[in-house]
């Protein structure tokens, strides 16, 4: 069957499972984490199911809860995504590699040189998640007593941004002439130092690696504060989206990708895929007892200390079975509280059925046979809710598994998804243009 839109589908890996518990479901990898040889196995398969892309967040600090929850986290070790990536890299052919690299705790220079160096020895696979940091330990890591309030942080990592970029096109694509005959190396005419002074960087250049195989890595972006969504309608071509239901995902798909004509972009140049986990089983029923064992292994320590991450504030000493009291404002992820203060809203849940629910998934998720799954994902790409999904796996290897053997054929059955590559690099993948050179009209021809 041929469809005029199919789904993106992109595998969040860090962590391999969403769920608090994953690690602790029988027949799983507890250390998959942090042991390569499973994850080099996970990317083959998710590679040989025509997935769009691996992606891997990251944190610069154990996350910042109570030693309690904490101990009980899988979270706390996890390689470094730029280390990781370009190993699986050459364990891949076609998948997308995508790494989040913070723009609060790193360097443009330093962002810029290690993901071209992807790029090249992927061949074009790379994409770079622009986020700002929202836990504050790693504030304390990094010669800080606090983080940068929220607006700074957005602009600095606007400026960022133009900073990266503008090393990534330190050099016309034809730059490097690698003659022989002649003694030349490169043509110094097709070499751009970027001299970029601002508010809050300075930056000379120019990059010392040719311009990446895409011209950029994919731009991906997950914020949905006002400043999320402004700079994604800016700068991102993918968004990670974090809507709970189709009619809050509805309302962001519209609202980012209309705020993108006025910006001189076209809005079929970003790609939104909410995360969703995915839990399947033969039948129904099957597939929400798996739910259930899962939300079961979940530790009370882990679900007052996800609380207050979410939260932003210490949730220890609220009342248990009291409705959420007033919280204040804080320099944590806006999106993350807004989430749950709109679900205690909407649904009326004591402090206790809240800890619950964030200690096990409290986000958007699918549960039941691969064919009311698929249901689903089809009615949000029909409502223009999303254009694909970062799946989420409940726990591995099964829950990949089950999504790679049953999800996904019944999604290539109803022409929904691909059933094979048609291109070689994340951006052929995603349908989206490479970027020109902003500083050189000549070179390769332009992409499409």
């Amino acid at each position: 069957m041929s469809r005029d839109r199919q789904l993106h589908l992109g595998a969040f890996m860090r962590p391999v499972g969403i769920h608090t518990a994953w690690w602790r479901y029988p027949g799983g990898y507890p250390d998959a984490n942090f042991n390569f040889e499973h994850l080099a196995q996970f990317a083959r398969r998710l590679e040989a199911a025509k997935f769009d892309a691996f992606f891997m967040a990251d944190h610069l600090a154990v996350m910042n809860m109570p030693m309690a929850a904490l101990r009980r986290s899988a979270t706390v070790t996890s390689f470094d995504p730029l280390t990781l990536l370009p190993a699986l890299a050459a364990l891949t052919a076609r998948i997308g590699l995508i790494a989040t690299a913070s723009t609060t705790y790193n360097e443009p220079y330093h962002v810029a040189r290690k993901f071209a160096s992807l790029e090249h020895i992927s061949k074009g696979r790379a994409g770079w998640n622009l986020v700002t940091s929202g836990n504050p330990d790693e504030a304390l890591n990094f010669g800080r007593d606090a983080h940068l309030d929220h607006a700074v942080r957005y602009a600095r990592a606007r400026e960022f941004y133009d900073v990266v970029t503008g090393l990534w096109d330190s050099w016309a694509d034809d730059a490097f002439l690698m003659d022989p005959e002649s003694g030349l190396f490169f043509d110094s005419s097709k070499m751009h130092v970027l001299d970029h002074r601002g508010e809050f960087l300075t930056v000379k250049g120019p990059l010392n690696i040719a311009r990446p195989v895409q011209g950029w890595p994919v731009i991906v972006q997950a914020g949905a504060s006002e400043a999320g969504k402004q700079i994604a309608a800016e700068t991102a071509e993918m968004v990670f989206g974090a809507s709970p239901t189709l009619e809050a995902a509805q309302a962001y798909y519209a609202d980012v990708k209309g705020r993108m004509p006025a910006l001189g972009r076209d809005p079929d140049h970003l790609k939104i895929l909410p995360g969703a986990l995915v839990i399947l089983g033969e039948t129904e029923a099957e597939a929400q007892a798996k739910r259930a064992r899962l939300d079961d292994l979940v530790h009370p320590d882990s679900g007052l200390a996800n609380l207050s991450v979410r939260l932003g504030v210490d949730a220890s000493g609220f009342d248990l079975d009291a409705p959420l009291p007033e919280i204040p404002e804080t320099n944590a992820s806006k999106t993350s509280q807004a989430q749950i203060l709109d679900y205690a809203r909407r649904t009326g849940a004591t402090v206790r059925d809240l800890a619950r629910k964030v200690g096990a998934y409290a986000g958007l998720h699918f549960v039941g046979t691969p064919a009311q799954v698929a249901d689903r994902m089809e009615e949000w790409l029909e409502g223009r809710g999303c254009d694909g999904f970062n799946v989420m796996f409940p726990f591995v290897p099964q829950g990949l598994d089950d999504v790679v053997d049953t999800l996904v054929p019944e999604l290539q059955r109803r022409g929904l998804f691909r059933r094979d590559y048609t291109g070689t690099t994340l951006r052929d993948h995603l349908g989206l243009p490479r970027p020109p050179n902003r500083f050189f009209a000549a070179g390769l021809p332009e992409r499409a």
